[in-house]
C-alpha cells in the first residue's frame, strides 16, 4: 500500500543532502510559516560589523593607549613597536623584527577561541553558510560531511585555544585593576574607562567560564559526583553559565569592542576620560 512518502514520478529525484531520495517527498524547501530568516540575518550583519571594525582597529596600529587604559585588542603587547605602557602588558617576546601592528600576534588567540567556539559555529554556519539557514529548513548544499574533513576538523582545536582564552582574560584582569590609576599613574582613581572595562572584563569571563570545554574540564569524566563534591559544585556553577552561553558570547563581543572604541576615543582627543574620584 503506497504510503506517500514516495516522490511523484513527474518531479525529478534529488540526491544528496537533506532532500535525498530517502526523506519524505516535500516539493516546498520548508512548511515555516514565520520570519525564520531575521534571525540568521541579524546574526550575520552583527558579525560582519564586527569583523569590519575588529579588522580596521587591528591594524590602525595607533590609538590603542591612553594611560592608563590599554585596549584590549593590543593586550598583551608583544612586539617592540608597542607604544611604551607603564606598568601595563609590555612583553616584547618577538623583538623589533615584527613591523606591522602588533595586535595581529595576540588577536589570533581569543579570535581561535570564538571562531571554534560551540555557539559561534552554530551561528556563522547558519548565517553566512546556510548550513542549515533555520531549523526545520533545507539547506541549499548537496551533501554534508560535518566537521569530519579539512579544514573544519580543525575546530577540535577548541580546548587547547580555551587554555589560551584563559591567559589572554587574565592579563584583561591586570589591565583592570592598572585602569584604578589615574593619567599620571596615581593609584586610588576611578574614571569612565574603568567602569568600562570593569563590565569587559567580567563579561569576558562570564563567557570563558561557560564554554563547554570548561564545563567538561570541570566535570568531564567523573563517575560519581558523590565522591567529588568540589568540582560537582563548579561543574553546577558553570552549567549554569553555560545555559546564557549564547547571551555572553554576544555581550562579551560587544563589550570587548565598546572598551577598544573607548580606548581610541580617549587616546585620540575626542574627550577626556571623566573622573568618579
Amino acid at each position: 500500500m503506497a504510503t506517500g512518502t514516495e516522490p511523484p514520478a513527474t518531479e525529478p529525484e534529488h540526491r544528496g543532502g537533506v532532500r535525498s531520495g530517502t526523506r519524505a517527498a516535500i516539493s516546498a524547501p520548508h512548511l515555516r510559516t514565520d520570519r525564520w530568516w531575521l534571525a540568521p540575518a541579524a546574526t550575520a550583519a552583527g558579525l560582519l560589523a564586527f569583523v569590519v571594525y575588529s579588522t580596521w582597529r587591528a591594524f590602525a596600529d595607533a590609538d590603542y593607549y591612553a594611560a592608563p587604559y590599554v585596549s584590549p585588542f593590543y593586550s598583551p603587547c608583544l612586539a617592540e613597536n608597542c607604544e611604551p605602557m607603564r606598568g601595563g602588558p609590555n612583553w616584547e617576546l618577538f623583538g623589533g623584527w615584527w613591523g606591522i601592528s602588533p595586535a595581529i600576534i595576540i588577536l589570533i588567540f581569543p579570535l581561535g577561541f570564538r571562531l571554534t567556539c560551540y555557539y559561534y559555529r552554530k551561528a556563522y554556519y547558519r548565517s553566512f553558510w546556510a548550513s542549515p539557514p533555520a531549523c526545520a529548513v533545507a539547506e541549499p548544499h548537496a551533501k554534508y560531511t560535518g566537521e569530519s574533513r579539512f579544514p573544519l576538523i580543525l575546530q577540535n582545536v577548541h580546548r587547547y585555544f580555551f587554555y589560551a582564552a584563559l591567559l589572554v582574560a587574565c592579563v584583561l584582569s591586570w589591565d583592570t585593576v592598572l585602569a584604578f590609576r589615574d593619567e599620571d599613574y596615581a593609584w586610588g582613581h576611578m574614571g569612565l574607562g574603568t567602569l568600562v572595562f570593569l563590565v569587559n572584563i567580567v563579561l569576558i569571563w562570564a563567557y570563558t567560564l561557560s564554554c563547554h570545554s570548561c564545563r567538561h574540564i570541570v566535570g568531564g569524566k567523573l563517575k560519581h559526583f558523590s565522591k567529588h563534591p568540589v568540582r560537582y559544585r563548579m561543574w553546577q556553577w558553570v552549567s549554569r553559565l553555560n545555559a546564557r552561553h549564547m547571551q555572553l558570547a554576544w555581550a562579551s563581543l560587544i563589550s570587548v569592542a565598546v572598551a577598544d572604541l573607548y580606548v581610541y576615543l580617549v587616546a585620540s582627543g575626542v574627550f577626556d576620560d571623566p573622573r568618579f574620584f
